[in-house]
């Protein structure tokens, strides 16, 4: 019988997946549930050691012969320091070892608790990973406690191999061993490169064409990617393609772009039909929250994570695959393997978009928004500001021809007017800034500098707040929070914009909208910057897009 921590349970079940299961064990209490679990298992060859000191040095010989990685455990406290000699030899002469270490629970540490120092990232530079397991009370907990066990033990041999740290915090009471089994854990593997001629290729070619219901999601990427003629055709009709603005032109068709406002409606009856069977993502951060939740609630049976760097990526908490290569190199290579017949399924996602029409919102920061998008030139830069205005700009369409750039980094307020004016300093075209009333104000030092050249133009959306808090579900904001939450204001940009030398233009009607709008997008270079305030009222905003997901779900 195996001990009833699922953390260990986690650990175990991989570590024998991976095969790894050489073990030194060291003596210990708060270490007793992950010995006995590993020295019950009967694929597992244990090896005691009392001295740590010793037995990290063990363990090397142990992994040196037949360079696979070993394993080593030990209890909490001091018995962990006295592994680091070994663990820095075997950091310096790249052998694959795997610490792990018993751990008191986080809330003891120094609180004068025998056998307690902090252990997490002890090793520091001297390892390649180092992890802190959870204690798992949930499906979340478990969820991120297995992606950290495989972060792990992927990297013992990720770009040369080394040693890793795998600590794992155990609450009492330690002794219940009422399992029976080990749990069926996901084992993330990693290629790293692919060579038409490798076994590993054609696993991967015969994997991709058993499923019917295929899907590529591009995250943002600032760039415009060509695909060869020859494979554009090829790729564009075997997967439902869906990305946002900020993935720019990096597919090799016209992908799908309205999919958050499709998801808001999707009937019942639907999602089997529309949840694919594999995934294959590339590109950095998607902005859609319904995408994200669409998927961890309705999984692939296979998701594979297509990047240049080989990180593990488990955006929708699926990953089975991480396909370490340039995406548009893996793309070009699969795209003659794949089989001849042509699949239903991308039709199901396109067909099912069509019928989301284009908003036509009454005068409100939405309607700014698409009417700055309709006009813009044909060839300009688009930069969209976080928080609501990157949302809104994905309920329109826009021309694969304009460039689109947002700080989806870390999708914070602050600079996105900064770089949209650095970005501008050397551009050759137009740059057009769509930006929020809080982004704005909290970044309006970016005006305060001798770079701005006549070629930037800023929207600015004021509606005296944060107007993106009235939409969020479940806050009931009282009369005292509501200031505070919102950052309610009576500021107006027109004396700052006009003494750094920019055009002014005030709107706060449809008409002056559509009058401004047409000197806000000319073509022909200006004398000047221009900067046009749009001015709304944030609780109407926030009834008017109420109202369009309403009618949406009506359909």
């Amino acid at each position: 019988m195996y001990t009833d921590k699922k953390n260990i349970l986690q650990l175990v079940a991989l570590l024998e997946a991976y095969g790894i299961t050489k073990v030194v064990l060291c003596p210990g209490s708060r270490n007793a549930p992950i010995v006995h679990t590993l020295s019950t298992h009967p694929n597992f060859s244990c090896y005691s050691m009392t001295d740590e000191r010793s037995a990290g040095y063990f363990a090397i010989g142990l992994s040196l012969n037949g360079g696979r990685p070993a394993a080593i455990c030990c209890t909490s406290g001091t018995a962990l320091l006295n592994l680091h000699p070994a663990v820095a030899e075997a950091y310096y002469q790249n052998i694959p070892l795997v610490v792990i270490s018993a751990d008191r629970p986080a809330s003891w540490i120094g609180q004068m608790d025998g056998q307690t120092l902090p252990q997490p990232g002890v090793f520091q530079s001297l390892v390649k990973k180092s992890v802190n397991l959870p204690e798992i009370n949930s499906e979340e907990d478990e969820w991120y406690c297995n992606r950290l066990i495989n972060e792990a033990l992927l990297e013992t041999n990720h770009h040369g191999k080394g040693p890793v740290h795998i600590n794992i915090p155990i609450s009492e009471p330690l002794f219940q061993f009422t399992e029976d089994s080990l749990p069926q854990v996901r084992v993330i593997t990693r290629y790293q490169g692919l060579n038409v001629y490798d076994r590993d290729y054609n696993d991967l070619i015969d994997r991709l064409n058993k499923y019917n219901k295929r899907m590529v999601i591009v995250g943002q990427m600032n760039l415009i990617y060509l695909f060869e003629k020859k494979h554009t055709k090829l790729l564009y009709r075997h997967f439902a393609w869906l990305t946002e603005h900020i993935g720019n032109r990096t597919t090799p068709g016209i992908p799908v772009k309205n999919f958050d406002a499709a998801l808001y409606a999707i009937p019942e009856e639907k999602i089997a039909q529309m949840t694919p069977e594999l995934l294959i993502t590339y590109g950095g951060h998607v902005v859609s929250k319904r995408l994200k939740k669409f998927l961890r609630q309705h999984p692939p049976k296979e998701h594979w994570h297509v990047s240049p760097d080989g990180e593990v990526i488990d955006l929708y908490g699926s990953l089975t695959t991480i396909i370490e290569m340039d995406p548009f190199e893996f793309l070009e290579k699969i795209a003659g393997f794949l089989d001849n017949r042509t699949p239903g399924y991308p039709l199901v996602w396109e067909n099912y978009c069509k019928i989301i029409p284009e908003p036509n919102f009454p005068y409100s920061e939405m309607s700014a928004i698409g009417a700055l998008i309709k006009s813009l030139p044909e060839s300009c830069a688009l930069h969209l500001a976080n928080s609501s205005v990157v949302r809104y700009a994905q309920l329109y369409s826009v021309p694969s021809t304009i460039e689109v750039c947002c700080n989806r980094g870390t999708s914070g307020i602050e600079g996105s007017l900064s770089t949209a004016v650095g970005y501008a300093a050397c551009s050759d075209k137009l740059n057009f800034v769509a930006i929020g009333d809080l982004s704005f104000f909290y970044d309006m030092n970016a005006l305060w500098t001798n770079n701005i050249r006549p070629n930037l133009r800023i929207l600015l959306l004021n509606n005296g707040g944060g107007e993106i808090f009235h939409t969020l579900p479940g806050l009931d904001m009282s009369g005292t929070s509501h200031k505070f939450i919102t950052a309610t204001h009576k500021t107006s940009a027109k004396g700052w914009a006009e003494e750094r030398g920019f055009l002014y233009l005030c709107v706060e009607n449809d008409e002056q909208l559509t009058e401004a709008m047409e000197v806000f997008t000319l073509p022909e270079a200006m004398e000047q910057p221009v900067l046009m305030e749009v001015f709304t009222n944030k609780n109407k905003d926030a009834r008017i897009l109420k109202d369009y997901y309403y009618q949406l779900k009506q359909k």
